[in-house]
């Protein structure tokens, strides 16, 4: 069972101070060797994918709770901490430029812990285009982060940013979890809910998906004359529908659809990972389906889903960087210490599971 409730992550301007950031990288290092050693690396990677747990640490990192760089610093700062140890976990991608440069930062882990590398960079592919093209809430994706165990467990968190409102959108991604990549795919999504989005990954939208690859794998010319024909109904459309993300694109990308009929993609998997497919393709095929066929896709918003030592903004109190810094120290002491056999340090750790667990 997916757990529900709604968080609002307004974009803040600006970066973390360095004094905070520093702290960040120091006190994440410490509590991800803490998880690691008590728990595994699969341990770390899940509780990463859980949205309340993601949000918890960035608070006890000194976070905003409902910042939207509670996603992209928390994850900056713990790619720094952790990349550069050998305890068996990596964490790739990241924040703009950061982002493309994920499957060649893919190549290399997978060289490392002996994995296929081309099979991820698939992964990482359909993450990104499902919650930036199959999910059209009018976010778009800018963070996407991957993160990986050396048996090859991974969890996928991004993020899109609506500028109109200045919102943020956040995609949470377990690879156990998965059992398809366009069927209710996720672990969870954290936002504002919207009365209307076009979800194409929902159960409800199979036929509808169905319905896009056939449409697609028609000759372009029987494709334009039903899209003439959806267009008759285009005034009239928001009155039985109410679909605020469904309207017809206002020109259609005819050389991307020639390219998806020149493949044939068999699924709607394959369709989504066509290199020119992009979300005003994907509107138009749902579009179609419903008004030509009655097989509409699902509007509903998958949308599932506190302070430790304050929060850079100063809300609910400036960050206390002495107490900070202390429980960066008491935390390398204790796994120092509990490697070295020492048993009333290890039992010490077990009594932070309440902290970090």
């Amino acid at each position: 069972m997916h757990r529900s409730g709604t968080a609002t992550l307004p974009l803040h301007p600006g970066d973390a101070p360095p004094w905070l950031f520093k702290r960040m990288v120091a006190l994440g290092r410490e509590i991800s060797k803490v998880i690691i050693f008590e728990y595994g690396t699969e341990a770390f990677v899940e509780r990463l994918s859980d949205p309340f747990w993601f949000q918890s640490l960035s608070c006890v990192l000194g976070f905003d709770w409902h910042s939207s760089g509670t996603t992209t610093v928390t994850l900056g700062a713990l790619k720094e901490a952790i990349n550069e140890e050998n305890i068996g976990v990596k964490i790739l991608g990241g924040k703009g430029k950061s982002m493309r440069k994920t499957p060649a930062e893919l190549e290399l882990v997978a060289d490392e812990f002996d994995l296929d590398d081309e099979r991820l960079k698939h992964t990482s592919r359909m993450c990104a285009r499902v919650d930036n093209n199959a999910i059209q809430s009018g976010h778009t994706l800018y963070h996407h982060s991957f993160v990986i165990d050396e048996g090859g467990v991974w969890a996928v968190i991004e993020q899109g940013m609506r500028p109109e409102d200045k919102t943020a959108r956040r995609y949470h991604w377990l690879s156990k979890e998965v059992n398809s990549f366009v069927e209710e795919p996720h672990k969870a999504i954290l936002g504002q809910r919207e009365k209307e989005v076009l979800n194409m990954v929902a159960r409800d939208s199979e036929e509808a998906r169905r319905i896009s690859v056939d449409l697609a794998k028609e000759p372009t010319q029987k494709l334009q004359s039903l899209i003439i024909e959806a267009k008759k109904g285009q005034a009239t459309l928001d009155d039985f529908t109410g679909a605020r993300y469904l309207r017809m694109p206002f020109s259609i990308p005819w050389k991307r659809i020639r390219r998806i009929y020149e493949i044939q993609p068999r699924n709607y998997e394959e369709l989504l990972a066509v290199e020119d497919v992009g979300p005003s393709t994907i509107r138009a095929l749902a579009l179609i389906s419903e008004l030509m066929y009655d097989k509409p896709p699902s509007r509903e918003d998958p949308v599932k889903y506190s302070f430790t030592v304050g929060g850079k903004d100063g809300v609910p109190f400036p960050v206390d960087k002495a107490a900070m810094d202390r429980a960066t120290e008491v935390l390398k002491s204790a796994v120092g210490d509990a490697k070295l056999g020492n048993d009333e340090r290890l039992r010490a750790i077990r009594r932070l599971e309440a902290f970090v667990g």
